[in-house]
């Protein structure tokens, strides 16, 4: 019998959708590692997939029963085409929350991997810092060298805060949602407490750099006014000298 034939037909294509559904999106999913994102994304793409394969055999059951239904007496109509109604507004509404699902779920993906590459170009910033820190750990030299190092870590300091909010506002988006939570909490655990001691240090490091500066130049104006008293001192014993004049004779100098 024809009848039972489609009914079968559109039976299993109902129970297809229903376990489709049941598989891909009644589960509660939980992402706690990134393999586990990962996978949940590749298995979502081919759920997409299968599902607009099946889209052949959905018209293959449309044209099916559209077909006996115009050869059919009227009797047979009115629950036959209700039934392909609903299977072709079930599958209809699979489709779209399966798309809308994986674009959902590859956005996830995307702002995870964004987030590390913000991650990675924080932590570089970082590692500069502590190269700068340690070189001018026991920096020796003039006032000239010594500002021209404090200059340096300034500079490098001068460091935009637009990737740290982009790695906040990322990893509020991500863990508001569930997903790498425990992870990615971690992460920016470790990451701001690297980031406020190092600025710290930094802070500290500056203001001694300043403070050596300070005494620097402090040293350097004593030398200087040492070099001149004493360049007036030769030039003074150097025409005593030509002069002939006895140490005797100038006792001050003499001392």
């Amino acid at each position: 019998d024809k009848t039972v034939s489609l009914r079968k037909d559109l039976s299993e294509m109902h129970e297809w959708i229903t376990q489709a559904e049941e598989e891909y999106l009644e589960r509660d999913f939980e992402y706690k590692t990134p393999d586990e994102l990962q996978k949940a994304v590749e298995e979502l793409k081919r759920a997409k997939e299968e599902a607009m394969q099946k889209e052949v055999k959905v018209k293959l059951i449309t044209d099916s029963v559209n077909n006996f239904i115009a050869k059919a007496p009227p009797a047979a109509h009115e629950a036959l085409k209700k039934e392909l109604d609903v299977l072709i507004t079930s599958y209809q509404r699979l489709c779209s929350r399966l798309n809308g699902k994986c674009k959902t779920l590859e956005e996830v993906w995307a702002c995870w991997h964004e987030l590390l590459s913000y991650l990675d170009a924080e932590n570089k910033w970082l590692n500069e810092i502590e190269l700068k820190l340690k070189a001018t750990e026991n920096i020796q030299g003039g006032a000239e060298e010594i500002s021209e190092s404090l200059d340096s870590l300034e500079r490098l300091m001068r460091h935009p805060e637009d990737n740290r909010n982009q790695i906040r506002e990322l990893a509020q988006t991500l863990t508001d949602g569930g997903i790498l939570d425990e992870l990615i909490n971690e992460k920016l655990e470790r990451f701001n407490t690297r980031w406020e001691e190092l600025q710290q240090e930094a802070v500290r490091r500056q203001k001694s750099l300043e403070q050596s500066i300070q005494s620097a130049q402090e040293t350097d104006k004593t030398l200087r006014l040492i070099q001149e008293s004493l360049a007036v001192i030769d030039k003074q014993l150097t025409a005593y000298i030509a002069d002939r004049v006895d140490a005797a004779q100038v006792p001050q100098e003499a001392q």
